[in-house]
């Protein structure tokens, strides 16, 4: 199958050995950053740094003037890594190494937008604003996102893009100094506390019958439990029934999908229309569509009828994974398994070959692999054995 490993620009700019390392694994592509969330990253392996702290939300390359002009949402310039343009450098040197190289762009997660800019965000039931979660209900979010795709996507060189958290961000977020884990949340509990009550939000439960105060009374009074840790986490969308009622949890969804398949289908028309025939469109994804984050919750037919296929997450138990590949088994399209092979991050490198089998049982016609720039060596290795085994 082919497979693709994630990297980062400054994985690669500044270490002359780093492309063909990333070519000796036996990977045919490289998934290459191009618009992403702040983070601190590890290089294990440059020979000038260890650590890259990405303090905002940023495109790695020069955004382009015209583009972008008056306009009051606009992508942030990175300033971490020493290059004028620090993802066409990479590319470069990645191609040079004979692979072929995509772009990976992060879309609704952006804590500065929310900081600098607080009627973008998802705002709870309690009134509380996610200043990492830019709510994309709201026109100017959609328009901005939108831009951004078509932009960060349609990169020199770039045969192809995956879109990551193109819909709905909400609660469960890695935010920095995280302190939100002495109350046990399910997913139910997540869905509803990522539930947004800004004015669009508002407005589009209305158009579906919702009184907006209503519902965030109801959220409230549901989630009392698990504040007072007299209940029990619950799961899955049996569970936000439970919490909210069916009919109620079937209207917030049904706004909420909406929402979502606005943003991803003009965000992929959008790249499609800056690319050149043939330019692949991938979306991160989960088959549940009330999940929200990196792997957005979509309609497996719909998803494959918009975009050229998915990015599924597969790290985890035969169960797990056969959940996610299990709705889109069949169809036609890209379907990427995408392992963790950092085993300091909850991957399991060792395991790679026989759970790669066991996903394309599954229908999973390629592989992702995060991250081949965050890895140990010695997880590397064991990547680069599995691969060959699997290429046999």
């Amino acid at each position: 199958m082919k497979t693709s490993a994630f990297l980062y620009p400054w994985d690669v700019v500044g270490d002359p050995d780093a492309a063909a390392r990333v070519a000796d694994l036996g990977v045919q592509q490289v998934t290459l950053a191009a618009a992403y969330h702040s983070t601190r990253a590890l290089t294990p392996r440059h020979p000038g740094r260890r650590i890259v702290t990405a303090e905002h939300a940023a495109v790695l390359y020069p955004p382009e003037a015209a583009r972008w002009a008056g306009r009051e949402l606009r992508p942030y310039e990175q300033s971490w890594v020493a290059s004028d343009d620090p993802y066409a450098e990479a590319a470069q040197a990645l191609t040079d190494a004979g692979l072929e190289v995509h772009t990976w762009v992060v879309l609704a997660h952006n804590s500065r937008l929310g900081a600098e800019h607080p009627d973008t965000s998802v705002v709870n039931a309690y009134g509380d604003r996610y200043p990492w979660a830019p709510c994309i209900a709201r026109p100017a979010v959609g328009e901005y996102l939108v831009a951004l795709a078509a932009e960060a996507a349609v990169r020199g060189g770039a045969r192809g893009t995956e879109l990551e958290s193109c819909g709905w961000y909400g609660f469960a977020h890695l935010h920095a100094h995280d302190k939100i884990a002495g109350v046990g949340l399910g997913d139910a509990a997540q869905y509803l506390m990522s539930l947004c009550f800004c004015p669009d939000c508002r407005t589009g439960y209305a158009e579906h019958g919702l009184d907006a105060d209503e519902l965030a009374a109801t959220v409230r009074r549901a989630l009392k439990p698990a504040w007072s840790g007299s209940g029990s986490p619950e799961a899955g969308w049996a569970g936000i029934e439970k919490l909210l009622g069916a009919d109620l949890a079937a209207t917030t969804l049904q706004w909420r999908v909406r929402v979502a398949r606005t943003l991803q289908e003009s965000a992929v028309a959008a790249v499609r229309a800056a690319a050149e025939p043939g330019f692949q469109v991938l979306l991160h994804a989960d088959p549940a569509p009330y999940r929200c984050g990196a792997n957005v919750g979509v309609d497996p037919e719909h998803i494959l009828s918009v975009a050229d296929g998915v990015v599924l997450p597969c790290t985890g138990g035969d169960a797990a994974r056969e959940a996610v590949l299990g709705p889109f088994a069949g169809r036609e399209g890209v379907l990427a398994a995408n392992f963790t092979v950092v085993t300091g991050m909850g991957g399991s490198p060792a395991t790679l070959e026989r759970d790669a089998a066991h996903a394309a049982s599954r229908g999973a016609n390629q592989l992702r692999l995060y991250h081949a720039g965050l890895a140990s060596d010695p997880d590397l290795g064991t990547v680069a054995r599995a691969l060959s085994r699997l290429g046999r």
